[in-house]
């Protein structure tokens, strides 16, 4: 049987959303960018009025989201940021001092004259004299050579730190000189400030240093023997919490004291 002359003609129709109907999400990727966009302008704006702290905190977070930095660096601040540690880190930070004088061979002779203590102020660091006059010439404030060094150590390490740093004086109880000249108030606080003196130049910043105290004998180390060389000290304490007010902290300073006979250092 023959096919038909004119076969029958079908017309097939097909639902959509017309010739544009693969761009219906176009406007969601196109808002995404212009909330990320803004996201990122109110950022900038808020990090322009941010202190340094709030800056530096964002850009750490940025160069090491995953907080890695700090257990690949070589020091108490692996990232190269300044930090904050709180008494838990002290035991830590004890550990890189000792090993900074390790490191450094003529650092080495100095070690039984350092003794460093983890109290509830913080970390303190006690630079002990000796009869012979270890840290400082008798009677003399002016810093010797094994004491800058030994300070620039601690310094380069402490610089680190945000944390806040107090330095103070120390002498014996030899009697020495008379009310009205050079006692030990002067000397305790003169050794404190020449130690102050070379930790700055030594890179720790100056508004880090909160406090320098000269405490003369009234702090003695060893009570029981005021005249040992070890009661002749200068100590820096590495602050764990906010910093005593001065009518605050245990004892007084110089000022607040008739002097007592000076003692020969």
């Amino acid at each position: 049987m023959s096919a038909p002359a004119n076969p029958p003609i079908i017309i097939k129709r097909k639902s959509g959303h017309g010739g544009h109907g693969h761009h219906s999400g176009a406007w969601k990727v196109a808002y995404a960018d212009f909330a990320t966009a803004m996201m990122a302008l109110f950022i900038v704006l808020w990090l322009q009025g941010a202190n340094d702290g709030v800056k530096k905190a964002v850009g750490a977070y940025f160069n090491d989201p995953m907080g890695r930095a700090k257990d690949e660096g070589s020091g108490v601040a692996g990232s190269g940021e300044t930090l904050v540690l709180d008494q838990s880190k002290m035991a830590k930070l004890k550990q890189v001092l000792e090993m900074a004088l390790e490191k450094a061979p003529e650092l080495g002779k100095l070690k039984k004259q350092v003794q460093m203590t983890i109290t509830g102020e913080g970390l303190r660091i006690e630079l002990l004299e000796t009869e012979a006059g270890f840290f400082f010439q008798s009677g003399n404030s002016t810093p010797t050579n094994a004491a800058k060094q030994l300070i620039a150590a601690f310094a380069a390490e402490l610089s680190k730190l945000s944390n806040p740093l107090t330095i103070e004086g120390h002498t014996d109880s030899r009697p020495f000189g008379s009310a009205g000249t050079y006692t030990n108030w002067e000397l305790s606080t003169d050794r404190a400030n020449a130690a102050r003196r070379v930790m700055e130049s030594s890179g720790v910043n100056p508004t880090q240093i909160t406090q320098v105290r000269g405490y003369a004998d009234r702090r003695l180390r060893k009570p029981d023997a005021p005249n040992d060389p070890a009661n002749r000290r200068v100590s820096v304490i590495v602050q764990s919490s906010r910093v005593p007010d001065a009518d605050e902290s245990p004892g007084k300073t110089p000022t607040d004291h008739a002097p007592p006979a000076a003692a020969h250092h």
